[in-house]
């Protein structure tokens, strides 16, 4: 009797505990439900939340989580994924062949050849040296120069450089001010494009490229101190072949030939590298640029369709909800994706990437790096939050992952779509949301 008392208190005391945790989950979430759905500022526009806990493998709340939002920057996650299982640890520089006393190269889309930050050079390199006659093979790229539903307005912004096959300096000229405040340009090459006009005549001193060309025009004003504006330039293969010649200070001619499978590939530098300039300040051209280096992997034309295609069929078909997603960078308000599916995204991101240290360092640290630098407080010192924002007009997101001081590692997709409110106090509040959860759970 005594042992038949002791197991049935036994279970008993099992059966209060499993209570208590149940109970403890249930408060968990009443309690994020209360923070977010009692939020004022949240109540005034679409808003969608995604928390789930990674230890448990399980979701612990959503608010129209299965509804799509337009994701902003939030795409790059889903070019990121896409990267992870495709290249390897160097990205694709160049693909190129010897024939006869030519050599003879394709443009992979590698977004790190003279690039401002990166300083990638050994392509640069394996072309100034080769004792070959060198020649650009440029007709293997089958997309526009902008991405589907991208804004004709803002070609002059620097945040929308044109996509290539065989970028050069970020696809950006920066026009600056030197110690004269003489208006000077990089590339140099494009000094002969740099026009002064005096009907041109803006409120304040900027310069503005032409929509289809590359002539730069500026007001007849002076030079403001520190003046600096990045511009893309309009793409062609004459200007990219002038530019490399420019450079290489070496004759490049071109060649039509379809490029052959068994190419050799040139690698340019450490994957990582330019994963993590893509995502920790958010950088576009590098976004589209990797996602036509992943497709360069498929065959021998590059394309942003193709390489959604094969990712949404190979990588990507166990998420929830359907995706709407037309290209690399979340530029294009025709992305549509839900917050439980980033989430889940988020969760393969990081079983692809295994180790945590290194995601930590690839994403925005909340107080310490990236966009996340300002928005952030740490806690005693150290980031909680690891995240990816992403920002248009009326609308602002933030999806990664979040530790919790009781040490819950959780991923969550916190989106805002349609409000007209300042962008800054829809950021505050969803900073507020994330710390309080870190703070309390």
């Amino acid at each position: 009797m005594k042992n038949m008392f002791a197991v049935r208190s036994g279970c008993l005391f099992i059966l209060i505990l499993l209570s208590i945790s149940a109970a403890a989950q249930k408060i968990s979430a009443r309690k994020i439900r209360k923070l977010v759905e009692k939020s004022e500022i949240l109540k005034d526009h679409f808003t969608g939340f995604a928390l789930y806990d990674q230890d448990k493998n399980k979701m612990i709340y959503e608010l129209n989580a299965d509804k799509h939002f337009i994701p902003a920057s939030n795409t790059k996650l889903f070019t990121f994924y896409t990267a992870l299982n495709m290249i390897g640890d160097s990205i694709p520089g160049l693909r190129y062949v010897h024939k006869g006393d030519s050599l003879i190269f394709w443009g992979t889309g590698d977004p790190s050849l003279l690039h401002t930050y990166l300083k990638s050079t050994r392509v640069y390199e394996f072309l100034k040296n080769s004792p070959e006659k060198v020649f650009y093979a440029p007709e293997n790229y089958s997309g526009d120069f902008f991405g589907r539903g991208w804004p004709l307005d803002n070609y002059n912004d620097y945040y929308q450089a044109e996509i290539t096959a065989l970028p050069l300096e970020d696809n950006v000229a920066i026009v600056f001010a030197d110690r004269n405040r003489e208006l000077q340009i990089r590339p140099s090459y494009l000094k002969r494009f740099l026009r002064r006009d005096a009907t041109f005549r803006p409120g304040s001193f900027t310069v503005v490229r032409k929509v289809f060309g590359n002539e730069f025009i500026y007001p007849a004003m002076s030079v403001p101190d520190g003046f600096k504006q990045e511009i893309p330039w309009k793409t062609s293969t004459a200007l990219t072949l002038a530019l490399l010649q420019d450079t290489l200070k070496k004759t490049i001619g071109t060649v039509d030939i379809p490029m052959p499978s068994t190419a050799s590939v040139l690698y340019s530098m450490p994957s990582d590298s330019v994963y993590r300039r893509m995502l920790l300040v958010s950088d576009n051209f590098m976004a589209e640029q990797l996602l036509l280096t992943c497709s360069s992997l498929l065959g021998s034309k590059l394309s942003t369709d193709s390489v959604i295609t094969y990712s949404r069929k190979n990588f990507l078909n166990d998420l929830p909800d359907t995706l709407q997603w037309v290209d690399g960078s979340g530029l294009s308000r025709h992305n549509l994706f839900t917050p439980r599916s980033v989430v889940f995204l988020l969760n393969k991101i990081r079983d692809k990437v295994g180790n945590e240290e290194r995601l930590h360092s690839l994403l925005p640290a909340g107080g310490v790096t990236g966009t996340l630098r300002l928005a952030y407080k740490t806690d005693n010192g150290l980031p909680f939050v690891w995240a990816k924002t992403g920002s248009l007009s009326n609308n602002h997101n933030q999806s990664g992952y979040l530790v919790t001081r009781k040490g819950r590692k959780l991923s969550f997709s916190f989106m805002n779509n349609n409000f007209i409110r300042p962008t800054s106090e829809i950021r505050a509040e969803m900073v507020r949301v994330i710390t309080e959860i870190h703070n309390r759970f």
